[in-house]
C-alpha cells in the first residue's frame, strides 16, 4: 500500500516536467514555421518584384517598337508628300491601331496580346510602304513619260515653227517669182520745146512733165494678160502729184486706198516689155525744190522705186 502511494507521488511529480517539454517543442515548431513562412514570403516578394521588373522591361520594349513604327510611318508619309493622300484610308487604320496599342500599354495589359497586335500592325505598315513604293514608281514613270511627251511636243512645235517659217519663205519666194519684175526704172523731169523735142531738166520753172521709163522682165510664171500699173510721184512733203482728189484717181493696195499719179495698162505676154509713161504738169501746179519719190505698183505688189531732184 505504501509502494502504490509512492508511485502515485512520483507520477504527480513528473507531470509538470513533461508539460513544459511539450510546450517548448510546440514553441520551437511554431517558431520554425514562422521563420519558414517569412522566408517563403520574402522569396515570393522577390519573385514578384522580379516579375514586375521583367514586365516593365517588356512594356518598355513594346513601347519602343510602337514608337519606332509610328515614327517610321510619319517619315514615309513626309517623304512621299502628296502621294500619301492616295492611301489615307490605310493610314487611318495604322493610326487607330497605334492609339489602341498605346492605351493597352498604359493600362492593365498582356504581353503576348499586345505583341500580337503590334506584329499585325507592322504587317499593315509594311503593306503600306509597298503600296506607296508602287504608287511612287508608277507616278515617277508617268512623270518621265509626261516629260518625254512635253519634250516631244516642244520638238514638234519647233519643227512646225521651222516648217511654217520655211513655208512662209517659200510662199514669199513664190509670190515674188509670180510678180512682175521691173528693171531700169528711171524718172526724168523734162522741158518740152516748141519743136516738140524734150530736154531733161532739174529746174522747177522749166519742168513740163515727168517721164517714167522701165522694162518689165520676162516671167513665164505670171499669168499673161492685161496688167494695170499705178505710179505714185510724191513731193518732198510726201504729198502725191495727182490729177484730182476724187476716188477716180485712187486704187486699192493690200486693203488700203492710195492715190496715184499715172495709171497704165499693159498687155503682158510673159515677154520683156519696154515702157515709158508721162505725168503732165498743170500750169497752176506749184512744185517745190527737193527729192521726189516715184513708186510703181501692180496688184498687191510694189515692184519699183526711184527718185529725182528738182532745184
Amino acid at each position: 500500500m505504501e509502494n502504490e502511494q509512492n508511485n502515485i507521488e512520483i507520477q504527480d511529480h513528473d507531470m509538470p516536467k513533461n508539460s513544459n517539454l511539450w510546450m517548448y517543442i510546440l514553441l520551437v515548431i511554431l517558431a520554425l514555421g514562422i521563420i519558414g513562412l517569412s522566408i517563403k514570403l520574402i522569396s515570393v516578394k522577390n519573385e514578384m518584384k522580379g516579375l514586375l521588373v521583367e514586365k516593365e522591361a517588356q512594356r518598355t520594349e513594346l513601347q519602343h517598337e510602337l514608337d519606332s513604327l509610328v515614327l517610321q510611318h510619319q517619315q514615309i508619309k513626309a517623304e512621299y508628300g502628296q502621294l500619301s493622300d492616295s492611301l489615307s484610308s490605310k493610314d487611318s487604320i495604322i493610326q487607330a491601331n497605334a492609339v489602341e496599342i498605346k492605351k493597352l500599354l498604359n493600362t492593365k495589359w498582356e504581353y503576348y496580346k499586345i505583341k500580337k497586335k503590334l506584329s499585325r500592325l507592322q504587317i499593315i505598315s509594311q503593306g503600306y510602304v509597298r503600296q506607296m513604293d508602287s504608287i511612287y514608281n508608277v507616278n515617277h514613270q508617268l512623270t518621265e513619260e509626261n516629260q518625254k511627251i512635253k519634250e516631244e511636243i516642244i520638238i514638234e512645235k519647233r519643227k512646225n515653227k521651222q516648217l511654217q517659217k520655211t513655208k512662209e519663205e517659200l510662199k514669199g519666194k513664190v509670190k515674188k517669182a509670180a510678180a512682175l519684175q521691173l528693171f531700169g526704172l528711171k524718172a526724168t523731169p523734162v522741158h518740152r520745146k516748141g519743136s516738140g523735142k524734150e530736154r531733161p531738166t532739174d529746174k522747177i520753172k522749166r519742168v513740163d512733165r515727168v517721164k517714167v521709163c522701165f522694162t518689165i522682165g520676162k516671167n513665164t510664171i505670171v499669168d499673161p494678160g492685161n496688167k494695170t500699173l499705178y505710179i505714185r510721184i510724191a513731193r518732198p512733203n510726201k504729198e502725191i502729184l495727182v490729177k484730182g482728189r476724187g476716188d477716180r484717181y485712187s486704187f486699192m493696195f493690200n486693203g488700203e486706198k492710195l492715190q496715184y499719179s499715172i495709171m497704165q495698162t499693159i498687155d503682158y505676154q510673159n515677154q520683156s516689155v519696154d515702157q515709158c509713161v508721162y505725168w503732165n504738169r498743170r500750169s497752176t501746179l506749184e512744185l517745190k525744190p527737193g527729192v521726189y519719190h516715184v513708186d510703181v505698183f501692180e496688184g498687191d505688189d510694189e515692184i519699183g522705186h526711184t527718185t529725182f531732184t528738182l532745184k
